[in-house]
This record gives structure tokens, C-alpha cells and sequence, in this order.
């Protein structure tokens, strides 16, 4: 399902904050890191993403707000599934490779973790504070971004450990 409201240019009365304003006090904003992945025909795709969060109880639903031009992008979108993995504090190395910042791309990022598939087939990493494997219920595009709901089919924790959180263009232990 793809929904459309409008074009964001029409949306509001006052004319929007200049982007790079809207960049600089949305990096003050911490938020838990997450790796999402999906499995594609060209195989295993994934990417860092901060913009995750739950959408509802009953259905258990999330939504994840993936960039367009980010790896994994078309694949999530061709695959119609992807798993939420969120990362624990000492799982920095694991959010840098997927956010891009090592150079390495596609399957090869993989490489680094213990990965198990998931009951869509999507990769889930074995030590992840939380894993929510999803089916693509919806989807809206905004911006440079689409809206992912997530239809939670299966869910694994192990709590007990802090959180990975990103701000200020840094990763921290929470």
C-alpha cells in the first residue's frame, strides 16, 4: 500500500526550515541505532538506520523511514520484507560498516557479526539487543526518504546489555 498526502511543499503555511538548519538540530536528537537488513536476489543488503520506531501493540507494527539513495533501498522495496536489528553499545564497528563509513558495500558488509536468517529469510545479527523481522504492510514517500510499517511476524530479544545511541554525527554506549 502506498499512501500519498500531498507534497510537503504544500503542506504547511509557513515555508519549511532551510535544510541545512533542519541537519544540525536533528543531529542534537539522540537516537538508538539500528541495522536494517533484507535479502534480495543480489543477496544480502543492509543499512544503518536512527529513524525507527513503533507504530502499534495490536498489530505489532513499526516504522522504519529508510533514504532512498541509501544500500538496501531497493532491495526492502523489491523483497517486500526486512529485519530490524538494534544494536547494543559495543556494536559501534557493526553500525559504522553499515552506515557506509568503512567504504565496504552490499553483501560484503555481512561480513562482520554472526548473521542467522529470520523467518522471512531476512539476516538477523545473533547478538542484537532486539530483532523484528517485518513484512512490508504499507509504505508512504516523504522527502529524500520512504516510510516502511512493518508487520512484526517475529521478534527476539536479549536484554541486559546498554544500547548503541547515535548523536552529533558519533556513536555512544548508553
Amino acid at each position: 500500500m502506498n499512501m500519498s498526502f500531498g507534497s510537503a511543499a504544500n503542506s504547511c503555511i509557513d515555508p519549511p526550515v532551510a535544510a541545512d538548519d533542519f541537519r544540525a538540530a536533528m543531529r542534537e536528537f539522540a537516537a538508538g541505532v539500528t541495522v536494517v537488513t533484507t535479502l534480495s536476489k543480489d543477496g544480502k543488503r543492509g543499512l544503518t538506520a536512527t529513524a525507527v520506531c513503533s507504530l502499534s501493540a495490536e498489530p505489532s507494527t513499526l516504522l522504519a523511514c529508510i533514504n532512498r539513495s541509501s544500500d538496501g533501498y531497493k532491495a526492502i522495496c523489491e523483497s517486500g520484507f526486512f529485519c530490524v536489528n538494534v544494536l547494543a553499545a559495543e556494536q559501534s564497528e557493526v553500525a559504522s560498516r553499515f552506515a557506509g563509513r568503512d567504504g565496504i558495500r552490499g553483501e560484503r558488509r555481512f561480513d562482520l557479526g554472526d548473521w542467522h536468517n529470520m523467518r522471512t529469510g531476512a539476516p538477523a545479527l545473533a547478538d542484537a539487543l532486539a530483532v523484528f523481522d517485518c513484512r512490508t504492510a504499507g509504505t508512504l514517500d516523504w522527502g529524500s526518504h520512504t516510510i516502511f510499517i512493518g508487520s512484526v511476524v517475529a521478534a527476539r530479544v536479549q536484554p541486559g546489555r546498554p544500547g548503541l545511541i547515535y548523536r552529533a554525527g558519533s556513536f555512544y554506549g548508553a
